[in-house]
Order: C-alpha cells, then structure tokens, then sequence
C-alpha cells in the first residue's frame, strides 16, 4: 500500500493496512512524544496516532489529510495504529528489492514504480526507533 507524505511516497506491505480513514477528531494530551500525537476513536476502538513524517520528511511536512490505519505488533498482540497521511493511498505490486545501502534499519525494501524508487517501511521497528531517541 503506497501512502503519500509531501512530495514523496512510501510504502507499507498491504497486509498490514486495515483502511484508509477521513480526518476525524484527534484527542491530544499534554505530554505526548513527537510521534504519538495523540488517539482516535474507531469502530469501537482507542487507536494511537503516530505521525511518522517527521521521521521520514523532517519537520516541513504539509498538512496530513486522511489515516492510513495499519496492524502492528505491539508487545505480544496486534494493535491498530494510524499514521496521519497527506494524501489518498493506493495499492501497487511490484517484487520488492531488497534494501541496502545507507538506509535505516526501518526501510525493509526498495519498490520501483514509474521511474520512482518507493521505500517499503518496517512500521514496528520504525516506531521503536523513534521511540527510543
């Protein structure tokens, strides 16, 4: 699932993606962390909300518009975690190349589509890190 942030995209594997949702209320708290942001309510559910572009795009990001709602693994059970995005979301296949290089311990894959190469995230490993700095 090819999700945008500004003027670039990435990619998480379609399993993990639940749905692409519209803007709803955010809840924020006082001492949130810069990736948690804060919760939704959804179908029932309390979701974390973890803005990842700073991670990926640096503090310049323009306004996210829709939730890309994604399964992690949280400790030992799959949580529901959104990622605000700036834009719609799409299904792509392609065989992802692997990843080498100097990229982050995060980025699992390489897609390239349309003479734009796509970074397929770790989403657990991506939040762990930022977690921990």
């Amino acid at each position: 699932m090819l999700f945008p942030l500004g003027n670039k995209r990435f990619a998480l594997p379609a399993g993990k993606v639940t749905e692409l949702a519209k803007p709803d209320r955010l809840q924020t708290f006082p001492h949130c962390t810069p990736l948690l942001t804060g919760v939704l309510t959804r179908r029932g559910r309390i979701i974390p909300v973890c803005d990842v572009a700073q991670a990926l795009m640096g503090p310049n990001t323009p306004p996210r518009k829709f939730y890309l709602i994604a399964n992690r693994q949280f400790e030992s059970r799959q949580e529901w975690t959104a990622i605000p995005v700036t834009g719609e979301c799409e299904l792509a296949s392609g065989e992802p190349l692997q990843a080498g290089g100097k990229l982050p311990e995060y980025v699992t894959g390489l897609l390239s589509l349309d003479h734009e190469t796509i970074e397929v995230l770790d989403l657990e490993k991506l939040i762990a890190m930022e977690t921990t700095v």
